[in-house]
């Protein structure tokens, strides 16, 4: 597998931009935003010398350095920044088939599968009310114990959002689910979450 490819006309057209930059040895850094979900985006963004990650991935081109997101990296596989002229002089285009490309499946662990359906499908329909769920413990018996942030946090809907949306949701989705509870939930078990 090939990870990021950079066509000869996208690596000359970035050079030409990168060379008009006030500063030396200034690069590109490529990243996904939500990897892995229906909403992923690449992206492309001037790196000068000291802004790239220590995590980042570094792909030495002929022209200048590509810096990629260490996350980002996976759903890069693929990848290709190409630069095709047209009447109105040229279009940089990034094809990233396996941006959106989930890195879980029936085999991932729990916790993985649970983090994903939360962060694809269950945050995006909270964002609209500026609130997350994130998932604190999986406990005996297949219940999910989740955290509400954000708007959510003493929303008077919780209840209703976990058990009408979330719930149905995770039990429909994820077979060990048989349950999900809010962590302030203190009947969970004696040693209750604060």
């Amino acid at each position: 597998m090939a990870g990021i490819v950079f066509t000869q006309a996208a690596e000359e057209y970035l050079a030409d931009l990168l060379s008009k930059q006030d500063s030396e040895g200034v690069g590109i850094r490529v990243f996904i935003t939500q990897p892995g979900t229906p909403y992923a985006e690449t992206c492309i963004a001037y790196c000068k010398p000291g802004e790239e990650k220590p995590e980042d991935q570094l792909l030495k081109l002929d022209s200048f350095n590509v810096w990629q997101d260490a996350v980002s990296v996976p759903f890069l596989e693929e990848a290709l920044v190409d630069f095709a002229t047209d009447r109105m002089g040229g279009q940089l285009t990034i094809k990233a088939p396996n941006a959106k490309v989930p890195m879980v499946n029936d085999d991932s662990p729990l916790n993985d599968r649970i983090n994903y359906l939360l962060q694809t499908e269950i945050n995006p329909g909270l964002a609209s009310h500026g609130g997350d769920v994130k998932l604190v413990d999986v406990i005996e018996g297949g219940i999910a114990i989740l955290q509400f942030g954000g708007g959510c946090q003493g929303c008077g809907m919780v209840d209703v959002t976990l058990k009408e949306g979330i719930e149905k949701t995770m039990v429909a989705r994820i077979p060990e689910i048989t349950a999900v509870r809010d962590a302030t939930d203190h009947t969970v078990t004696e040693n209750a979450y604060y």
